[in-house]
């Protein structure tokens, strides 16, 4: 038995700069229109577990996130905190990433999945920091909850949920406009 409640994740809708495959880490980018009918399809699949378990909702200080929360929650109230923030990705957040890869061709070479990429960026939290947070987080949880966050926190939180080492957690998806449902050790997607 899973020592966390049960959690139903949402990653925010793609945002501009995910369409412009640009590092956002802790900078600011507004949905797309895309990432409008994300956080709605999520308001769908939100709505029936929403009325019937009136989860608690905790929700990224971010703005795309907070975006995401307001359309996926259907206006209801939720909770901010900073430790669900998208890991800080240092210098490389702004950048595009063709570019980043032509002047860090070690970093990209030695870090294949965005998340060690991110983690590995110079200036950035890395990933130990941003494993703690997410942990930190997780362990205050003593209630099934709703999580409206980001791509690479969902990988850390999900991986820790699931029991996956590092490696595997860089491996899983990173889907918008779906929910992720964590309950006992492992994940379902509701799409």
């Amino acid at each position: 038995m899973s020592k966390y409640p049960k959690i139903w994740l949402l990653r925010h809708g793609q945002t501009e700069w995910n369409a412009e495959r640009r590092v956002q880490g802790q900078l600011e980018s507004r949905l797309s229109p895309l990432g409008l009918e994300h956080a709605q399809r999520q308001a769908e699949l939100m709505q029936p577990i929403l009325h019937a378990e009136n989860p608690p909702c905790y929700v990224s200080p971010l703005g795309r996130a907070q975006q995401t929360a307001e359309i996926a929650l259907a206006g209801r109230a939720f909770t901010t905190d900073a430790r669900l923030a998208e890991v800080h990705a240092g210098d490389f957040q702004g950048h595009r990433l063709v570019d980043l890869e032509q002047d860090y061709p070690d970093i990209f070479a030695r870090n294949t999945t965005p998340l060690d990429m991110f983690c590995a960026a110079p200036g950035g939290e890395g990933y130990e920091r941003f494993h703690a947070r997410t942990l930190d987080f997780l362990q205050t949880l003593s209630a099934p909850s709703v999580v409206v966050a980001h791509g690479l926190l969902g990988q850390v939180m999900r991986g820790i949920i699931c029991g996956l080492d590092r490696s595997e957690q860089a491996k899983l998806s990173n889907g918008q406009g779906c929910v992720y449902v964590l309950e006992q050790g492992r994940e379902t997607v509701l799409r």
